[in-house]
């Protein structure tokens, strides 16, 4: 039996062991199987690597690097993601069970968002305010932050921290990012690719282990101008509190309840495309996932159908092949949890159409199949609360004034999809729903241009685009008088 690949913590450049010795292990969700050891880290690790970024930040020669070599450092960073490809996709593959052709898909386009924040860099300017007064001038510029602390979960590793980590360097701040659990190795490899780009040893850290253990002394730390984090609403909600009791931002992107709206006139084939990739794709571990369906009544039988045909032949097994169409959970614990919700539902009077099992997928690992749920309502926990994996839940609808009610009843507001042929109904549909982001006539599709928000539990600040740009600096104002005159007393009168 072959020695488990044991990883550290990288730290001003280097791998680092843990200062408590301790590892924990993370196992490959297909499979059961251990893929390696991380360091587990405490407080004495975030002190260490918060010390090494605050060194990196204050070090002049970063401090003069100017705004284009920063944007050379990050396309040489996006350069090497693209040639190290496979490797981060397999690897991002084994840790959370995602399906390889999947994360070859993103890894393809990942280099991308590192060379819209290298094109970026120096084209972020102030202005110059006029005043009353002609003799003096007041412009405004932006300045790091300084050091950030990044908080990424499982199912998106190296995509949700590269949201973070690259308009944050771009701007000129470093970084300590703590991992999922679950997920290390991606974020880890990503840190010594940036070393390799040519960001001073520091700029990019990356600490591994728990979030009570790890996560919670980052919060905490002094030494942080910002917390940037993508998880569960529970858990911003505390850091929220956390970094707003300290006066410090944080950028939070939350959980999903999102509606995928289908009206009478839409091609209900290509709805019900939308609707499986929606919620069946990364076996519904996405905070986007379309978890609720809402169906026009003249076409619900129809698109009920087709959705539930599609699942029941959707290929479940090993995410490394090529003809797997849906991997496992990402642990055992999701899986359970999944499982468990849908004992809810069958519990609340909803019925299973299709799915509804657990599975081992012939590997030993954490599979659950593609579930559909109808005879549900807007009142059932199954359909209010974040489930986080594959199952849907479809509901018919008579008017639009009705679906967009039972839409925005919902505790989150992250994304929303609509399939309508109807150009007019498409606008009032996107100004009526309340999510940070609306498709039409597609769904899960993203940019690193384009800017994405969570409306209410669904998170705080933006991720993405040129706005984001504002969520890692800070705005100062400049005034300077021009006249070398004497300074007026201002206890004398003038006329």
């Amino acid at each position: 039996m072959s020695e488990i690949r044991r990883l550290h913590h990288f730290i001003g450049g280097e791998p680092t062991p843990s200062h408590s010795g301790e590892y924990f292990t993370s196992t490959n969700p297909a499979t059961g199987e251990t893929v390696y050891e991380a360091a587990r880290g405490d407080a004495r690790d975030v002190e260490a690597a918060v010390r090494s970024a605050r060194a990196a930040f204050e070090d002049p020669r970063w401090q003069a690097l100017s705004q284009t070599r920063r944007g050379h450092l990050l396309r040489r960073l996006g350069d090497l993601i693209g040639e190290n490809a496979e490797e981060l996709a397999r690897s991002e593959s084994l840790d959370n069970g995602k399906l390889l052709r999947e994360m070859r898909g993103q890894l393809a386009t990942l280099p991308e968002c590192y060379y819209y924040y290298a094109g970026l860099a120096d084209k972020i300017q102030g202005d110059v305010i006029p005043t009353s007064d002609r003799r003096v001038i007041n412009y405004t510029m932006r300045e790091p932050l300084g050091v950030i602390g990044a908080i990424t979960p499982w199912n998106s590793p190296l995509t949700l921290t590269s949201s973070k980590l690259a308009p944050a360097l771009c701007v000129g701040n470093t970084v300590v990012i703590k991992p999922s659990e679950y997920t290390s190795a991606t974020v880890l490899r990503l840190a010594e690719l940036a070393i390799e780009a040519g960001f001073p040893p520091g700029a990019v850290n990356v600490v591994t282990g728990f979030g009570a253990e790890a996560g919670q002394p980052l919060v905490d730390h002094s030494g942080l101008a910002k917390i940037s984090f993508t998880g569960s609403t529970a858990t911003g909600s505390r850091i929220a509190s956390a970094t707003a009791g300290r006066f410090i931002g944080s950028t939070l992107e939350l959980g999903g309840k999102s509606p995928n709206i289908v009206f009478d006139d839409a091609n209900v084939a290509n709805a019900a495309t939308g609707v499986v990739a929606g919620i069946f794709a990364a076996a519904g571990q996405t905070c986007i996932a379309g978890s609720r369906v809402f169906a026009h009544r003249s076409v619900y039988d129809e698109l009920l159908e087709r959705v539930a045909e599609r699942a029941r032949s959707i290929r479940m097994g090993d995410p490394l092949a090529d003809d797997t169409e849906l991997g496992p959970l990402a642990f055992e614990d999701q899986r359970d949890k999944v499982a468990s919700y849908v004992e809810l539902g069958r519990s609340e009077g909803a019925r299973v159409l299709t799915g509804g099992q657990a599975s081992d997928g012939g590997l030993g690992g954490f599979f659950y199949e593609p579930t559909v749920l109808v005879d549900v309502d807007n009142g059932m926990r199954v359909v209010r609360e974040e489930i986080f994996g594959p199952v849907a839940a479809i509901m018919p609808f008579d008017t639009e004034d009705e679906v967009v009610a039972l839409a925005n009843d919902t505790e989150y507001g992250l994304a929303a999809g609509v399939w309508t042929t109807n150009l007019a109904r498409a606008h009032r549909m996107a100004d009526r729903l309340d999510a940070g982001t609306v498709w039409v006539n597609t769904y899960r599709a993203m940019s690193p241009m384009s800017p994405r928000e969570g409306f209410k539990s669904s998170g705080v600040g933006v991720e993405h685009g040129a706005e984001t740009i504002k969520e890692y600096t800070r705005l100062k104002s400049v005034w300077i008088n021009t006249d070398e005159g004497p300074v007026p007393d201002p206890f004398v009168m003038r006329s």
